[in-house]
């Protein structure tokens, strides 16, 4: 799994290694039970901060797309179609923030939609 942040980017690098995470699920190069590289290693090799990558992986505990626990690590528990959808959401929120859209404007774009036959 490749891992990718851009130091540059406006967008924290925590939410990087979580969008990354994210993304190999989605794509399925991540599957449940699989694990993601230790805290430290990752650290080291994109060289940030171990607490940087804990933060993005404690988003993703805190989306249900992994369980992380101390001593066994990082591991996959989602389903990919989950990930796939929670990627699709991320991209409807910047797309919405991008457009000027207010969360409950966003949020009424979305209930129209879901209640119209596709």
């Amino acid at each position: 799994m490749l891992i990718r942040i851009d130091a540059g980017s406006a967008v924290p690098l925590a939410e990087q290694i979580a969008a990354s995470v994210r993304r190999a699920l989605a794509e399925g190069a991540l599957n449940p039970d699989d694990r993601l590289p230790a805290a430290r290693d990752l650290a080291q090799l994109l060289e940030v901060n171990v607490h940087t990558v804990l933060r993005g992986y404690q988003q993703l505990r805190d989306e249900g797309l992994i369980d992380l626990r101390r001593g066994r690590g990082a591991v996959v528990i989602a389903v990919p179609a989950q990930a796939r959808l929670r990627e699709a959401a991320f991209q409807l929120v910047a797309a919405a923030r991008e457009a000027g859209f207010s969360e409950s404007r966003a949020v009424a774009l979305l209930r129209s939609c879901w209640s119209e036959d596709p």
